[in-house]
């Protein structure tokens, strides 16, 4: 609903955030509110600023609505007089991927940016390293993003990087079903107007030197059991270098990627979710139901990713190279959209661990990851 849309700006000091689905926001201290749409063009000219930098006097001309005397001295705090430095960097004949927390990898090449499911850090935060907002190329081709649930589709982050993004692919919905929205049709009415549906064993080219081709593979599981279909893995092909991002797939049938694997060959790194343990039903789509499920049925239909088995049979299916453990959830950035904590002996970290461990006794590099990390791969 447009009318009850809005941002707040405000300084981001640490990573401790109250969660976001069911903590109200009272709090206006040393915050600017502005009750616009989601929609609204100031957002891009706004967030433009950190690479094309403007005055003061021009930042309030394009505000919406006039500032008491007291928000423009908060939002002068937000500003620096210090450009960002340019990210361009030579990749000539490589690949360079680089992890920054959750499912958001970021593949750079000569010719294209693809940025995976953004949920993104901010800078001057102390505790662990992290690539933030300012690390991104000032260009970003595109955009994908593997299915709807509220840790891979963050507009907090999307809508700071909407004038970034020149195309943004989404999977294809069953049309319209209350559990199943149109990605598309979603991301159209705030403002995305460069988004494309993709379906599974579709394919995109985006480039030709080097040769760059986007296939969706299907995902299976992880939306407990119901009928949606906007949901899809994305498998990014490099001339042929083949990096598969695999997100929360629940690998319920091993005969189907088999299948696939004929038709796509072995894969060079996998991205594969293990949130094994997912919440229940009712947890994301309890409103959807006019009566209240019993318990039962509700905790025997979960939101829950591969664990270690089925995991297992993915590596083995595509005779991956390198296996990376993503979309765990943990970096402390996550704590106002993620509701839960792992320990050792939680079981999503220790089927991971057993799969990192049978991979490494393979031969095949295999971590888990968390915070960062960066890997160039020479073409």
């Amino acid at each position: 609903m447009p009318h009850a849309q809005s941002i707040v700006l405000e300084t981001m000091v640490e990573d401790d955030r109250p969660f976001i689905l069911s903590t109200p926001f009272v709090d206006l201290e040393n915050k600017i509110s502005l009750e616009i749409e989601f929609k609204d063009e100031f957002i891009d000219k706004f967030f433009d600023l950190r690479n094309n930098p403007r005055s003061l006097s021009a930042i309030l001309d394009m505000l919406p609505c006039s500032l008491e005397q007291e928000k423009i001295q908060i939002l002068k705090s937000f500003l620096t007089e210090c450009k960002l430095p340019s990210k361009k960097t030579p990749l000539d004949n490589c690949i360079r991927w680089k992890y920054y927390g959750h499912a958001c990898v970021l593949i750079e090449t000569a010719s294209a940016n693809i940025l995976i499911d953004p949920v993104l850090s901010y800078g001057g935060i102390k505790g662990i390293e992290r690539f933030t907002f300012d690390d991104l190329p000032e260009q970003i081709d595109y955009v994908l993003i593997t299915h709807n649930h509220q840790d891979h589709v963050v507009l907090e982050s999307l809508l700071q990087l909407r004038k970034r993004i020149k195309c943004l692919i989404v999977p294809k919905s069953n049309g319209g079903s209350l559990q199943d929205p149109s990605l598309k049709l979603m991301l159209n009415k705030i403002g995305f107007k460069n988004v494309l549906e993709i379906n599974e064993l579709e394919n995109i080219v985006i480039s030709t030197n080097p040769s760059i081709e986007i296939i969706g593979i299907p995902f299976i599981g992880e939306h407990s059991d119901l009928d949606i279909r906007s949901k899809i893995t994305y498998l990014v092909k490099i001339d042929n270098y083949k990096i598969m991002f695999a997100a929360d797939t629940r690998n319920m049938e091993p005969m189907l990627y088999k299948h696939i694997s004929k038709y796509v060959g072995n894969i060079d790194i996998l991205f594969l979710g293990m949130e094994c343990d997912g919440a229940p039903l009712s947890w994301l789509y309890g409103p959807l139901y006019t009566t209240p499920l019993n318990r039962a049925m509700d905790h025997s239909r979960r939101l829950s990713g591969s664990d270690y088995e089925k995991a297992l049979e993915l590596v083995d299916c595509f005779n991956s190279k390198e296996v990376y453990i993503y979309a765990m959830g943990q970096e402390p950035w996550l704590n106002y959209i993620m509701a839960i904590k792992y320990n050792e002996q939680s079981n999503p970290i220790i089927e991971s661990n057993k799969l990192i461990k049978i991979c490494t006794e393979k031969g095949i590099i295999a971590e888990r990851l968390y915070g960062k990390k960066e890997k160039i791969i020479e073409l």
